[in-house]
């Protein structure tokens, strides 16, 4: 079920006042953790062939900080570069979800780091943050509410 959501006006072209159900989201983060994935991969490959065996070496171990910044830009590239230009990834919009402002319009750069990290401590506090979608009367997860964003429905094509 879509819980109606307070908030400011939006675009004709989104489903006002409606959140996008969790299985909605569920399957967008699915579909962009297959898109992520890969690049994680080829970063650590790069990082593998870069501190790979040498003639009388053995491989080396990629030192860990290097790693996880190389994957930390890699996420902020990926939704800060979609969220920007329109507010959606790839699975986003496949599963015709968008992000907005609170007031409706396209997040700023501010918002969508905020975002981030925001949804990155949810990770680490257990998925806590992630469990304040339940919780009324906004219905949005808690990294939406620190960053001003939302979730919406864009309408199907006709």
């Amino acid at each position: 079920m879509c819980p109606k959501i307070p908030m400011h006006p939006v675009s004709d072209n989104l489903i006002k006042n409606t959140a996008p159900p969790l299985w909605r989201h569920v399957f967008a983060m699915v579909y962009d953790s297959l898109l992520i994935i890969p690049l994680f991969m080829a970063a650590t490959a790069l990082w593998v062939s870069i501190w790979g065996p040498t003639e009388n070496a053995r491989i080396q171990a990629v030192p860990p900080a290097l790693q996880w910044l190389s994957w930390s830009i890699i996420l902020l590239l990926f939704f800060g570069l979609f969220w920007r230009r329109g507010g959606q990834t790839l699975g986003m919009q496949a599963w015709r979800i968008k992000l907005i402002s609170e007031h409706g319009g396209q997040p700023t750069w501010r918002q969508v780091l905020l975002r981030i990290v925001g949804a990155s401590l949810s990770v680490l506090a257990l998925g806590g943050g992630f469990l304040w979608r339940f919780v009324p009367p906004e219905y949005r997860y808690w990294h939406d509410a620190l960053s001003s964003t939302r979730l919406v429905l864009v309408p199907k094509p006709q």
